[in-house]
């Protein structure tokens, strides 16, 4: 808690075109965050004190809806595409004029300084303004949170302008419609408009940072998670949502790093945030107990709904959307590193949900592999609850993260691929999707199953045990697990009909390869050789 009230700093918001004729509420904390939500009616608590709201229309991202100024800064450095989407400097003009425009006429607002980066010397200073208490809440979960002492001489890097009631006219602005999350590095500034969905803030700092840090500073940027084991050993967990990012590294025998985004320097892993954002359909006690318990007094709770009649959550529900999310602080995982860094990681998993059903359950990879896949970033998903529609659908986004990487995915890769040889890192794939068939034939993986592979490539069990080559994926996988039946090991053997497994996996080997033409110009000829057989 705060020892003295905080000066609003009025002179810095002026600056940032805010004229102060509403009510500004500054750094408040997490219970009046709480209190003002639900105040305004825009929200309710469940049965344990966890704080539950809706985020309207967007219940997640919108990656065709995000821009980048294009300017003399990004023009040549920005990686043009599918996903970073150009915008004209005069049409940044004109929506941050409608953004302050329409904050202007609030009644209130919540404003919060925070930063960015557990490493101090690449921190990012940022000031977000809110029109909503709930998403400042968010805020103050996800961003690192500084200390009062700090604050009294706090100078924000980076503005996020947040406002989602603002609906943008798409032919002034030069957007598509009239939501829009807007980057400017000249100014600094990202211009949220038109959607609630807190996820946006959080990746639109990220992609900052993936822009920054190999830029300016060398340091190699990753969507993943990081864990420390009991005798300091550092892992990454690479992986596209609904593969378990946040499941497998909040490990009750490992202390937790972060759950999502981090930097790795010459010497160390470190945190870029201050919380978790966790996945939270079919959250159960027995499979996640972490990230159970932390559904609690001051976390925020997405597009969920309850049992009838009860404040109780229905974590199986899918009716308002699959993406249902919890945000909590990350001091409320009991097992945490405090400082939020590591040392060099020893082991990287690459972790995929294949709903084809035909890579194996966990293999080990070459540096060429490591990279190969990387650049690949594969996840299999079911195509849609669309009556009949049971065909798994490959996704591939470079570098496991392709909506927030400005700059081009080889230079991700290159920068892996360098700290891979130079510190003599174990890279791992790991498959969390499907076993015995693909999606409506087979079964998904046990987590149980998973964790134990995983706790076997970190302590070395796997290391003495023989290996074999997989004919199609190329794939070291190895004969034996401790604590896992031998017989899931090897894909192939869990299919009744082998045929159709080859099928399977050649179909799947062919959009690998596909897809990897994309990048074929930016890499070795021991990488481009690298993938599956076809």
């Amino acid at each position: 808690m705060l020892t003295k009230p905080l000066e609003i700093p009025e002179k810095q918001l002026r600056a940032a075109g805010l004229n102060l004729n509403n009510r500004i509420h500054y750094q408040l904390s997490s219970e009046e965050l709480v209190e003002d939500t639900l105040m305004n009616g825009q929200g309710r608590l469940n049965d344990t004190g966890a704080l539950v709201i809706s985020t309207g229309t967007f219940t997640g991202r919108s990656p065709g809806d995000k821009f980048i100024v294009r300017d003399e800064l990004t023009e040549k450095t920005v990686d043009w595409g599918h996903f970073n989407h150009p915008i004209e400097e005069r049409y940044f003009d004109r929506i941050l004029e409608d953004v302050r425009d329409y904050l202007n006429t609030r009644k209130e607002l919540w404003v919060r300084d925070a930063y960015a980066c557990a490493a101090p010397e690449y921190g990012l200073n940022i000031r977000i303004v809110n029109e909503l208490p709930w998403m400042n809440l968010f805020a103050h979960h996800l961003f690192l949170r500084p200390s009062e002492e700090a604050l009294e001489s706090f100078e924000p890097g980076w503005h996020i302008l947040s406002a989602p009631g603002l609906q943008l006219d798409p032919e002034r602005c030069g957007v598509r419609q009239g939501n829009a999350t807007v980057v400017s590095m000249k100014h600094k500034m990202i211009l949220i408009a038109g959607s609630s969905y807190t996820g946006e803030i959080k990746k639109g700092i990220f992609s900052i940072l993936n822009y920054l840090l190999p830029e300016i500073h060398n340091v190699l940027s990753m969507h993943c998670s990081a864990n420390v084991g009991g005798n300091g050993d550092t892992a990454l967990f690479f992986g596209l949502s609904g593969t378990g990012k946040t499941t497998l590294s909040t490990d009750p025998g490992r202390k937790l790093i972060g759950d999502d985004e981090h930097g790795w320097d010459d010497s160390r892993i470190f945190n870029f945030e201050g919380g978790c954002y966790a996945k939270c359909i079919g959250l159960s006690e027995e499979k996640e107990p972490e990230i159970y318990h932390a559904v609690r007094k001051g976390a925020l709770v997405e597009n969920v709904t309850f049992y009838p009649g009860t404040d109780q959550i229905n974590f199986n529900d899918a009716s308002i959307t699959e993406n249902t999310r919890v945000a909590y602080p990350i001091y409320f995982v009991e097992n945490i590193v405090p400082e939020e860094t590591g040392g060099t990681p020893g082991n990287i998993f690459f972790l995929t949900c294949d709903a084809y059903g035909v890579l194996p359950p966990i293999s080990r990879l070459t540096r060429e592999q490591a990279l190969y896949y990387f650049i690949s970033g594969y996840t299999a998903k079911v195509a849609g609850t669309e009556t009949g529609v049971t065909e798994p659908r490959a996704t591939f986004s470079a570098c496991f993260g392709a909506p927030f990487i400005p700059l081009h995915p080889g230079r991700y890769a290159a920068m892996l691929g360098d700290r891979i040889a130079k510190h003599g890192v174990n890279v791992w794939m790991v498959n969390t999707g499907w076993t015995g068939g693909a999606y409506g034939t087979g079964s998904r993986i046990r987590l149980s199953d998973s964790r134990a592979m995983i706790r076997a490539a970190l302590n070395g069990s796997l290391d003495p045990v023989p290996y074999h080559r997989d004919p199609v994926f190329d794939l070291m996988i190895p004969d034996s697990c401790p604590d896992v039946n031998p017989k899931i090991l090897i894909p192939r053997q869990t299919w009744e009909d082998p045929e159709a497994y080859e099928l399977q996996a050649k179909k799947l080997a062919l959009q690998f390869s596909e897809n990897f033409k994309n990048y074929a110009g930016m890499v070795a000829e021991e990488v481009k050789a690298a993938g599956p057989k076809v």
